[in-house]
């Protein structure tokens, strides 16, 4: 995100985002997108009204339209009746809202969502899904970086995997499950040694699994030969996900 912003350059390779080299022309490609961080940098001492209209000034908006901005603004957050509010009288959902809203001040072409949702309640995270969801339906383009793979998997059009820093996979959500995964996998609960027999059993057969905490998850079981299903057991089937595709191409063991 930071490479894309032009704040930090990068080692090797080039970059262009909206038609502009970063390199030789991040002023330009910066006045056409928003960026939405991740860390709350609000300020604190002004209200909810001037944080957008400061930010609707630093962006060159005109004059005559900045008010209006402003109000779309407001919309956009579900501010309004905050208006007059200091940014140290809001919920963290209300300034996580504000921020995207800053960000889309001056209509750009381009928003960039720094994991927007990170460390909000459940609440607030669908709150903002929707926000988000608004934005991809009105024709904005939403680039966004997640960790919450549900996210990825409701509101992205195109998902890039990434590992070690490069793009392991990408497409759509049903697409890439379609290839690594398929349409179902069924969970298997016992103790540590039963789990171990199951992951063999199923990897002879040719069948990917996953380790889910007390459980392992042998994916394509829809495909799963017949022998194979009696051996292991009566186990609980559900919809393969893109959390599936994740942790098969990035591996399960943190570094």
């Amino acid at each position: 995100m930071r490479m894309l912003t032009g704040q930090t350059k990068p080692s090797s390779g080039a970059i262009e985002v909206l038609g502009y080299d970063i390199l030789t022309s991040s002023k330009q490609a910066r006045a056409q997108m928003g960026v939405v961080p991740q860390i709350d940098n609000l300020d604190t001492e002004l209200t909810v009204e001037q944080n957008l209209m400061m930010f609707a000034v630093l962006y060159r908006v005109p004059r005559r339209e900045r008010q209006s901005a402003v109000e779309r603004g407001l919309a956009i957050a579900q501010l309004r009746d905050r208006r007059d509010s200091k940014v140290t009288e809001l919920s963290g959902g209300m300034k996580r809202r504000l921020l995207i809203a800053r960000g889309l001040v001056h209509t750009p072409e381009l928003v960039l969502l720094d994991e927007p949702t990170v460390g909000l309640d459940p609440q607030v995270r669908q709150e903002l899904w929707s926000l988000i969801d608004a934005l991809r339906s009105q024709g904005t383009t939403v680039l966004m970086s997640t960790h919450y793979i549900e996210e990825a998997e409701r509101l992205a059009d195109d998902v890039a995997v990434m590992s070690h820093g490069a793009v392991v996979a990408r497409g759509t959500p049903q697409r890439l499950r379609e290839l690594h995964v398929g349409d179902r996998a069924t969970e298997y609960y016992g103790p540590p040694d039963r789990l171990a027999d199951i992951e063999r059993a199923a990897q002879s057969a040719g069948l990917a699994t996953r380790r889910t905490g007390p459980s392992i998850a042998v994916l394509r079981s829809e495909g799963a030969p017949r022998d194979l299903l009696s051996e292991l057991g009566d186990g609980v089937h559900r919809p393969a996900t893109l959390e599936d595709v994740f942790v098969l191409l990035t591996g399960e063991v943190l570094e």
